[in-house]
């Protein structure tokens, strides 16, 4: 290839945004003189190449945007250390099937049982999906909102967390949560409610969710009939993971 025509080609590359193929080209070229490969499978190398950085540098970002506090996976996980936990239920989780479906799932148990890396696991795998991800501790979506709420944004502030495909809510019950942020809680459920999905992680069974928030039952049990509706409770019991540590 004349000097010319590279240089119009890497322009014409670098316009397009091929940047896997700009980097590479030259080598897949090489290779394929001394192997004579085909222009079909000079095309497939290339061609195959960007498409697989591209879905590498998608999944990074969603990642990113997701704000997974760490690295887990599923595999990583111990089931035969909690006393009591569905791995079916858990398994079945994982194909995210239940959020094309905007089902919700409320994962209870006590502290240290992996109630986190489930969920963070999860978040990875619906990244890796395709899917759009958030993932946050209750009390600090709360405490975000409530400062929304008196900068008077509320309702842009509110739509970072209803407009992500799945809403991961960490460590609801560990610090009780007043009137205003039990009105910003069921905002969120309610908005999502067959209109995108929600994995709650508590150490609260549902018959406690009324002391989390510091009014009458009735906030709660609402809020628990529209994550039941088309969701599932998956309860795990056991002794703390970092006591074995």
């Amino acid at each position: 290839m004349s000097k010319p025509k590279r240089e119009q080609l890497e322009t014409d590359l670098a316009e397009l945004k091929l940047n896997c193929i700009l980097s590479n080209y030259k080598q897949v070229l090489d290779e394929a003189a001394r192997k004579g490969s085909s222009m079909q499978d000079v095309l497939c190398l290339l061609i195959g190449g960007e498409a697989a950085s591209r879905r590498d540098h998608a999944l990074a970002r969603r990642v990113r945007t997701a704000r997974l506090p760490k690295l887990k996976t599923l595999g990583d996980y111990d089931f035969d250390f909690p006393t009591r936990i569905s791995k079916q239920k858990v398994v079945r989780l994982f194909d995210c099937q239940f959020v094309s479906d905007y089902g919700c799932a409320v994962v209870i148990g006590p502290t240290g049982v992996g109630k986190t890396h489930l969920l963070t696991a999860l978040g990875y795998v619906a990244c890796e999906m395709g899917l759009t991800v958030r993932f946050t501790r209750a009390i600090d979506m709360l405490n975000v909102l409530t400062r929304a709420q008196s900068a008077g944004a509320l309702d842009r502030k509110l739509r970072e967390y209803v407009r992500p495909q799945l809403l991961l809510l960490d460590e609801l019950g560990y610090l009780p949560i007043d009137k205003r942020g039990a009105d910003l809680m069921f905002q969120v459920v309610a908005a999502r409610y067959e209109a995108g999905s929600i994995v709650i992680s508590t150490n609260r069974a549902f018959k406690d969710w009324g002391k989390i928030f510091d009014v009458d039952n009735t906030l709660a049990t609402a809020m628990i009939d529209r994550l039941m509706h088309h969701g599932e409770a998956i309860v795990i019991q056991g002794s703390s993971y970092r006591t074995k540590e």
